[in-house]
Order: C-alpha cells, then structure tokens, then sequence
C-alpha cells in the first residue's frame, strides 16, 4: 500500500511536451548503477497521486523506444528539464507516426521573458546611427 510518507517532493513539474532525462537506479550482479534515459513526455496520467506515471519517448536510430515511469518510483533517482515545448495536447501519441520535421516541436524559453536592463539599451542606441548620403 503507497503512503504519504513515500511520494516524492524533490521531483521537479514536469509537462507533456518536456524533454527530460531520467536517472533510473538499475541493480545488476550485486552492484547498483544509475542509467540516463532522454526524451520526449508524450503523457502524463493519473494525476499527482500515487498510480501518477510519465510516458518518455526517444527515437534510438529509426526505432522509437517509450517507457511508463511511476512518478513516485523509489528506483528513479533524479529527473532533469531539459527543453520545454510548445504544445496544444495533453497527449502526444501522434508523435509516434510523425517523422522529421512534422516530428519537431516548438521550443519555449527556459528563463521565460528577460527584461532588458538599462546598459543594453544604451548601447542598443548608441549603434544605431543615421547612415551619411552624399549630396553634391
């Protein structure tokens, strides 16, 4: 049975269209290594709850490879923002058949909009100087 004390707090928001990398913690032979998976959120389902997964896409070659992460799983040991999209649906399954540039998606800004500050400004319009024509 999943109890409060076992959801996870440290993992970052994350949304359907995010590139991410997950560090997953894989046990082979006695010994414990972390492996990287990078991709493209497809889904998210079930909520914030304790059933919530992650469906993370990434082509390897011309193959695709999905895999279903619990978002409360003790075996995931880190989970990255890599890219943020521009996306209009909760699921991205149309991704599956689309290929090159249909495949693509729009990237958002990661430090959102950045005021310029009054240095740039001033050097902004000190290039910007009249052209000189000649007049005989």
């Amino acid at each position: 049975m999943f109890k409060k004390t076992q959801s996870r707090k440290d993992l970052p928001e994350i949304h359907t269209g995010d590139t991410i990398k997950v560090y997953q913690k894989i046990k082979e032979k006695g010994k414990e290594r972390i492996q990287p998976f990078e991709g493209l959120v497809i889904a998210k389902k079930h909520g914030k709850g304790a059933m919530a997964t992650f469906t993370v896409r990434k082509l390897f070659g011309a193959i695709g490879v999905e895999k279903v992460y619990p978002m409360h799983s003790p075996t995931i040991s880190k989970i990255e923002v890599v890219k943020k999209s521009k996306i209009r649906r909760a699921k991205l399954y149309w991704v599956r058949e689309a290929r090159g540039k249909r495949a693509r998606m729009k990237q958002k800004s990661l430090l959102g909009g950045i005021p310029q500050t009054e240095e740039i400004k001033e050097v902004e319009e000190e290039t910007e100087q009249p052209l000189e024509t000649k007049s005989e």
